[in-house]
């Protein structure tokens, strides 16, 4: 049985045997040696050890940079190449439509709620060129956005005269929350925050903000870069109008994949600025006049054109390995290793300077730090030469060292990486 085979049974017995038991064939880890032994027990470290085996990361250095790019497991891999395969030799390269049900059942919404883009910041864009605004209204966003969410609002701040108001991130929900309901005044129209901020990886209580803006008739437009296979997902429960997110981070995609989700009841408020093929529900240039009937009635009125089948083969693939393993086990790993490193940082005392949130509701997968000996641009290339890849953070001037960690890490890495920076600071 070749590799391939033994990665599409993989993915099949994992599912099975998380759900039934815990043991499982293991033919998809062996390679092909046909021999079957025990699963380890999915609550054990053993069990997130025999997983990185499906992934196809080198093992000569430690990669802690999730949080730019998320390396796919073999299955994911294989889904791009066969797709692939079969686009080129049969002609055939269109029709997605079990993919995208796929993706949104992952993440909990219908599948007309969906629109396929090619990373968040095509998402942020519909959404902030697409939200009915004026001249002197007003959207609230943090001080720490991605240049992907950023850039958009000044943009259009630029061009239609709204106001952006921000606020400095708070170190608890609850101070978060309230920093964004003092900004609010009978102006505001638009919440356009991270879910996860890409500077210190705080997570803002979203749930709550958008209920409360709800309530107050304000739009809820979520940079979602690092919120779609981090936590255990529900759009639908989550409660925003506009969620914008990508798979090749957190969800272990190709490269050129991303969602935007728009509320169904958000729809024809949401302007679709950027048409074509599949967008609308009828047009005729031969007319006298043209005419164009109008959008689709679902959200893919905003994926125009002609999409790349494989990339979304293999974004559902990579849909379908955390469903194998389990959304709320991923988000569970993911806590324990950001906690894990918590505490490794902690005790390296008062050399380092942690920029994330202690509380444990306001961090999932992320950590930010600075050295008080080195600067984090020398910090950053000794930790390189060290064997650990991570990522510099100079936007908002928190200029620090973030260290991003998925399902297939360790805690023998974390406490290699915490004993190395000891070292150096």
């Amino acid at each position: 049985m070749g590799n391939s085979e033994n990665r599409r049974r993989f993915i099949g017995k994992l599912g099975a045997g998380l759900v039934g038991t815990s043991f499982l064939d293991t033919e998809a880890f062996a390679e092909g040696t046909g021999e079957k032994s025990p699963m380890p027990d999915p609550k054990s470290q053993d069990f997130w050890k025999e997983l990185r085996k499906q992934f196809p990361l080198r093992t000569n250095r430690v990669y802690f940079n999730n949080g730019t790019f998320g390396p796919a497991p073999f299955p994911v891999v294989d889904a791009l190449k066969s797709s692939i395969d079969e686009i080129y030799t049969s002609g055939e390269y269109g029709n997605y439509k079990k993919e995208r049900k796929i993706l949104a059942d992952f993440v909990g919404v219908r599948e007309s709620e969906i629109s396929l883009t090619h990373n968040t910041t095509e998402g942020i864009n519909i959404m902030a060129w697409g939200i009915p605004l004026k001249s002197g209204d007003e959207v609230i966003l943090s001080k720490h956005e991605h240049v992907g969410n950023g850039l958009p609002w000044l943009n259009r701040a630029k061009l239609d005269g709204i106001v952006l108001k921000t606020f400095e991130p708070k170190s608890t929900s609850e101070q978060n929350f309230e920093a964004i309901k003092k900004l609010v005044t009978p102006k505001t129209r638009v919440i356009a925050i991270p879910h996860v901020t890409c500077t210190t990886g705080l997570v803002f209580p979203v749930k709550e903000i958008c209920d409360w803006a709800a309530s107050k008739n304000i739009f809820t437009a979520i940079d979602g870069a690092h919120g779609a296979g981090t936590f255990d997902l529900n759009l639908e429960e989550l409660g925003c109008d506009f969620y914008a997110s990508c798979y090749h981070k957190w969800m272990l995609g190709p490269v050129g994949t991303g969602f935007l989700y728009v509320k169904e009841d958000k729809l024809d408020q949401l302007q679709a600025i950027q048409v074509g093929g599949y967008s609308d529900i009828g047009w005729d240039i031969t007319a006298e006049p043209p005419t164009f009937e109008g959008y689709v009635s679902t959200a893919h009125r905003y994926d125009y054109g002609t999409q790349s089948r494989p990339q979304y083969v293999g974004a559902a693939a990579a849909a379908e390995f955390q469903q194998a393993i389990g959304k709320t086990r991923v988000e569970e790993r993911l806590r324990e290793l950001n906690n894990h490193l918590f505490l490794g940082l902690s005790e390296i005392g008062e050399r380092i300077r942690i920029l994330t949130p202690e509380e444990e509701s306001s961090r999932i997968s992320m950590i930010s730090f600075q050295s008080k000996s080195l600067d984090y641009q020398t910090l950053a290339k000794e930790l390189s030469r060290s064997g650990f890849r991570i990522r510099q953070v100079p936007e908002s001037n928190v200029n620090a060292i973030r260290v991003s960690t998925h399902i297939y890490n360790s805690l023998d890495e974390i406490d290699r990486f915490v004993k190395t920076l000891e070292e150096l600071v």
